[in-house]
């Protein structure tokens, strides 16, 4: 039987409020309860509940995405919570020995991370992803995942990008090219 996870992927004010440094805005924000009943469902099945979230310092000239975007998710700033009541969720389960919460400075939340130990540790061998920006940080992630052995579930209803083109590019990746499964969180 197939032991899960789920990934939250980068889900802050920043690249989802209206006034978030690197926001994908509107589309970011329709998703929010889609994100928040998936997580509560995750959490309270106890299966193990990742948050990845970017981290970047301010002033940071030697990261490659200096040159990308502008400055976004900088350690010690309000930009880095989670957006809207996807915090407080965090903030009730924090303590939960299911619920795991890492930086990460890279688009895969796989780069440079211990992420892949916690999965490994807990027999984990499929991933179910939500998060911004699709074909960003949700893309590599999930490349990453393929290239280690995980399935892969991605909730296309709790995924959402800046570029919609982009968006809808990577939906069509996920399910042609890394065999996951694209689904919607009411299923």
């Amino acid at each position: 039987m197939s032991k899960k996870a789920l990934l939250n992927v980068d889900y802050t004010v920043d690249f989802v409020a209206d006034n978030g440094k690197l926001t994908c805005g509107l589309p970011g924000q329709q998703i929010e309860q889609a994100i928040v009943n998936i997580t509560r469902k995750f959490i309270s099945a106890n299966d193990f509940v990742v948050f990845a979230i970017d981290k970047h310092k301010e002033n940071d000239l030697y990261h490659p995405e200096a040159n990308l975007f502008p400055v976004h998710n900088v350690e010690g700033t309000s930009g880095r919570n989670l957006y809207g009541s996807l915090q407080q969720l965090y903030e009730q389960n924090k303590q939960a020995e299911n619920v795991y919460y890492m930086d990460k400075t890279r688009y895969s939340a796989f780069a440079g991370t211990d992420l892949e130990i916690k999965l490994r540790e807990r027999e984990i061998d499929e991933l179910h992803i939500v998060g911004v920006c699709t074909d960003i940080c949700v893309l590599h992630t999930a490349i990453e995942a393929y290239n280690k052995g995980f399935k892969i579930a991605i909730y296309k209803d709790a995924v959402a990008s800046f570029n919609q083109a982009g968006h809808e590019w990577a939906l069509g990746h996920f399910t042609n090219t890394l065999g996951a499964k694209v689904t919607v969180v009411s299923e």
